[in-house]
C-alpha cells in the first residue's frame, strides 16, 4: 500500500460565514442526525467555534513488512480578524507499526493578525524503513535494499509580508540521519545498485545544517482544498559545515500551483502543480538528494514508492480534476496523472519520464474548513497505491 503523509495547512475560510451551510453536508452531520439535533442551529455553533478539528484514522503496510496504523489530526483557528487574517492550522499525523517503527510528525502555519507575519515549522521524528534503488531515473525495479534509519527535521521559517499576498523571509532547516543500516542482501546486488560517488557503502549518519531564504505567492482562500487562486514558493538553502553539516551543499525547491473553477457554488475545478528541485552546488548527503515522495509535505509521487527515483535534479508535473458528485457536497471525485524525471547522476541531464495516473473518492468531513476525507488509487508501470488523507494532494 502507498502512503501518503497528511498536509494541512490553510488560507482563510470564514468559519463565520454560514452562508449555504444548510444546503451543504458533511460527515460530523451525519453522526449528528443520529442523536437527531437541529442542524441549522448545529451549523451556527460550528462556525462560531475558535477552533476546527478534523481526524481519520488509517492504516497499511510499511516498507520491509508489517502493518501500519497512523491517525491523521489537524486544528484550525485565527489569531485575529477573521476578515484580514488567515488561517492557522497545526497538523500531527503518527503512525506506528508493531516492529517498533515509528514516524512523529508535527507542523504548523502561524499567521499573525492581519497577516503580518507568516511562521511555518515542521518537525518530526522518525525510526523509519524504506526502500532505495539508488541514482538515475533507470534503476532495476527489482535490484533495491532496505535502508533503516532514524530521522530528525526540524524546518522553522518566518515570512514577513511585503506586498499584496506577497511574502518574504528565512529561517533554519536541519536533517540528521542516524543510524543508518543497509538490509543484510547479496553482496552483488548491493554493488549493482548505482551509487555512484557514495560507494558501495553508506555513511551511517549524516546532518545537513543552515539557513534557508524564502519567498512566497499566495493568492489562495484555503489551502487544503483551495476553490481557486495561484501559489508560488521559491526556497534557497545553505548548508554548512561550521553550523554542523557533513558537507557544506545548497539547493533551491520552486513550486508553483494554479487552480481553474468552473463553477462558483460546487466543486469542479482543473488544478495544476509542477515543482523543480535541486542541488546548486556542493555535495548533497544521500538520503537528502531530491527524490520523489520526499517534497516538503510528501504529498507528490502517487502511483510510486516513495523514494524510488532520486537524483541531483527532480522535476514534477502534476493535474487533477476535482467535481462534487452530490449538489450537498458530501460526495465528490478526482481523476489525476502525474509525470517525473531524476536526472542522470553522470551527465545531469532529464532522460528518463514516469508517469503515473489515477482516481479518488471525496468524503466531506467538515463542511466550514472545506476538509474532505481523500482516498485515492494510482497506479504507474511498476507499482500501485492506495492513498488515505485528509485534505487534497496539493
Amino acid at each position: 500500500m502507498g502512503w501518503s503523509t497528511v498536509s494541512i495547512y490553510a488560507q482563510q475560510p470564514g468559519f463565520a460565514d454560514t452562508t449555504g451551510l444548510a444546503q451543504k453536508k458533511d460527515l460530523i452531520d451525519v453522526l449528528r442526525r443520529l442523536f437527531k439535533t437541529d442542524q441549522k442551529k448545529t451549523d451556527s455553533l460550528r462556525a462560531k467555534k475558535k477552533f476546527q478539528f478534523s481526524l481519520i484514522p488509517v492504516a497499511g503496510s510499511a516498507a520491509g513488512g508489517g502493518v501500519a496504523v497512523a491517525t491523521a489530526f489537524n486544528a484550525a483557528f485565527y489569531t485575529g480578524n477573521e476578515s484580514t487574517t488567515s488561517l492557522s492550522t497545526i497538523t500531527f499525523s503518527p503512525w506506528f507499526t508493531l516492529e517498533g517503527k515509528f514516524v512523529l510528525p508535527f507542523r504548523s502555519i502561524i499567521w499573525l493578525a492581519n497577516d503580518a507575519l507568516l511562521t511555518k515549522g515542521d518537525t518530526r521524528f522518525m525510526v523509519y524503513p524504506q526502500y532505495t534503488w539508488g541514482l538515475g531515473g533507470n534503476t532495476n525495479p527489482d535490484e533495491k535494499v532496505l535502508l533503516e534509519y532514524n530521522y530528525l527535521r526540524f524546518y522553522h521559517s518566518f515570512l514577513k509580508k511585503t506586498g499584496k499576498r506577497v511574502y518574504f523571509g528565512a529561517g533554519y532547516d536541519l536533517d540528521y540521519h542516524f543510524n543508518m543500516l543497509l538490509e543484510k542482501i547479496d553482496s552483488a546486488i548491493l554493488t549493482n545498485l548505482p551509487l555512484y560517488d557514495y560507494g558501495n557503502k553508506l555513511r551511517d549518519n549524516s546532518t545537513s545544517s543552515g539557513p534557508v531564504i524564502n519567498f512566497l505567492i499566495d493568492s489562495r482562500r484555503n489551502s487544503l482544498n483551495p476553490p481557486g487562486g495561484v501559489y508560488l514558493a521559491l526556497d534557497y538553502r545553505f548548508n554548512f559545515e561550521f553550523m554542523g553539516s557533513t558537507f557544506d551543499w545548497q539547493s533551491i525547491f520552486v513550486d508553483a500551483r494554479k487552480y481553474f473553477p468552473f463553477e462558483k457554488h460546487r466543486q469542479n475545478l482543473l488544478a495544476i502543480w509542477t515543482y523543480y528541485w535541486g542541488i546548486t552546488n556542493g555535495k548533497t548527503p544521500y538520503l537528502e538528494l531530491p527524490s520523489i515522495g520526499w517534497d516538503y509535505l510528501n504529498r507528490s509521487g502517487r502511483g510510486f514508492e516513495q523514494n524510488r527515483n532520486r537524483s541531483k535534479q527532480l522535476f514534477y508535473f502534476e493535474s487533477e480534476y476535482r467535481r462534487d458528485i452530490s449538489r450537498n457536497g458530501f460526495w465528490g471525485f478526482v481523476v489525476f496523472a502525474n509525470i517525473h524525471s531524476v536526472s542522470e547522476y553522470q551527465g545531469n541531464n532529464f532522460v528518463y519520464w514516469h508517469p503515473a495516473a489515477g482516481a479518488g473518492l471525496r468524503i466531506k468531513f467538515n463542511k466550514i474548513s472545506r476538509t474532505n476525507i481523500g482516498i485515492d488509487i494510482a497506479t504507474s508501470k511498476d507499482f500501485t497505491g492506495v492513498y488515505l488523507s485528509l485534505g487534497e494532494a496539493f
